[in-house]
């Protein structure tokens, strides 16, 4: 660490702090691991990398590195001038399966490839190039830098500048603030008030909402954690369908999927009472600009929702989203302050699954700019260091997919689930007053319904469909 070389240094957000630490002591490589593939025909290497130069020089965050050694409380370190890490590829010579194997095997063990917390810049770009004019490029990156909402700010700002630059005009990004101005606006908030919010809102919950009902029977305790991931895909048709419901009843995406997971949860764990994460943006309304600070705001949030089988499912929803913003002054508090002011206890976590909207519509900003920068967004890879996760993302066709520890659920079971989100999301279009008691739901997996049997005498309050 060189001291000409350092713009400045403060402590970390408690998030930062969490993700340090997994990141430190669970020795996992792929924990809090973001990576995005990319395709991109009639690339300008030269304008790709000076414009990702330019959003380094743009962003403190992108130059910034982590100091934790012999000290109370860890630090970020900024530094003035970072290179962008760049790394080229030429596989024009393969033969186009060849190529594919390949690529795949490149992914996966880029995934693999540890980030040193301690280095200056937490991220990565690969271009590979396939023939004279298509590429393929993976942006590979920590979450302890920045979350999906600074991926995608990030991404559009590249867009923006590769245009400028490939066509010789000033570069139209206003001034930005730096991530310390966040941080610093986190230290003058009010705890106190903030442990008021949170008692009431958990006041009751005793221990997490149970997924025995819907894991494997004699799993291994020595089998390793495995993730893998389950997706579907709705019609444009549908996701059309589902976009204007929300807008003609005054509904937010977020609050939907929500509210049909904690009807899934409470079907699967046959209680009435559910609590679940639920991952917020985290961005303050009351911080000037916000919007264009790139950085790790992002925060997961215990949602307990009480479910009145009898309520119509449309009012039911409305009045989830009336608490889902209550909570919106609120969310950045830490989730480990949150459990401590609970009546969880510390040996328990709070929950086991949590619900996240992403912000990566690539292919419509790209689309809705008319750039010919013709980039095509192909896959994401996150891990966290939750069970069961289910992942949103925006676009002109749905995508709802499900991030799930192997060691703990079937494939078939995590099939099932999205199958059964789909058929509820038709029936909240088709029928939004039916009376939550009477959804259907598919799930006819013996195995389930057997637990469920075998199981029923735990003394768990029974969710009666």
């Amino acid at each position: 660490m060189k001291a000409e070389n350092i713009e400045d240094i403060y402590e970390l957000t408690p998030l930062q702090k969490g993700v340090l630490f997994h990141s430190l002591y669970e020795n996992e490589s792929q924990l809090y691991f973001f990576q995005q593939v990319y395709s991109a025909p009639n690339l300008n290497i030269d304008v790709f990398e000076k414009a990702w130069q330019i959003l380094v020089n743009r962003h403190t965050i992108l130059r910034t590195g982590f100091y934790w050694e012999e000290i109370e409380n860890p630090l970020q370190v900024v530094y003035k001038q970072v290179k962008l890490p760049l790394n080229q590829y030429d596989w024009r010579n393969l033969e186009r399966v060849e190529q594919e194997n390949q690529l795949e095997s490149f992914i996966d063990s880029d995934r693999k490839l540890y980030f040193d917390l301690s280095q200056a810049c937490l991220m990565r770009l690969t271009l590979i190039r396939l023939t004279d004019d298509y590429y393929q490029f993976i942006w590979s990156n920590h979450f302890i830098i920045v979350d999906g909402w600074s991926d995608s700010l990030i991404l559009q700002e590249f867009v923006q500048i590769y245009e400028a630059l490939s066509n010789n005009k000033e570069i139209p990004l206003a001034p930005t603030r730096p991530f310390r101005d966040y941080v610093d606006w986190l230290q003058q908030q009010d705890i106190s008030r903030t442990e008021i919010f949170w008692r009431q809102a958990l006041q009751g919950v005793k221990t997490p909402t149970p997924l025995t009902y819907i894991e494997k029977i004699g799993q291994s305790p020595t089998q390793e954690e495995r993730y893998d991931e389950e997706i579907i895909k709705l019609s444009s048709t549908t996701t059309q369908a589902i976009e204007s419901f929300a807008i003609q009843h005054r509904l937010t995406l977020a609050t939907i999927l929500n509210g049909i997971w904690a009807i899934l949860l409470g079907r699967y764990s046959r209680c009435n009472d559910i609590l679940y994460g639920c991952t917020v943006t985290g961005r303050p309304v009351d911080l000037d600009g916000v919007e264009s600070i790139a950085g790790v705001f992002v925060n997961t949030l215990p949602i307990y929702v009480k479910i009145d089988i009898e309520q119509p499912l449309l009012s039911w929803l409305q009045h989830l989203q009336t608490q889902l913003v209550e909570t919106r002054d609120y969310e950045y508090t830490p989730l480990t302050e949150i459990h401590g002011w609970s009546e969880v206890p510390r040996n328990l976590t709070l929950f086991e699954s949590y619900v996240v909207l992403e912000n990566f519509p690539i292919s419509q900003f790209v689309k809705n700019w008319g750039t010919n920068l013709e980039i095509k967004h192909n896959k994401v890879y996150y891990r966290s260091n939750y069970p069961l996760n289910l992942v949103v993302y925006p676009d002109e066709e749905l995508l709802i997919a499900f991030s799930y520890d192997s060691k703990r659920f079937e494939i078939d079971t995590i099939a099932g689930i999205l199958k059964d989100i789909e058929m509820l999301l038709q029936q909240l279009i088709i029928n939004p007053n039916l009376q939550i008691k009477n959804l259907p739901f598919l799930t006819p997996k013996q195995q389930l319904i057997t637990s469920i049997l075998e199981k029923e005498a735990s003394g768990v309050e029974v969710f009666q469909i």
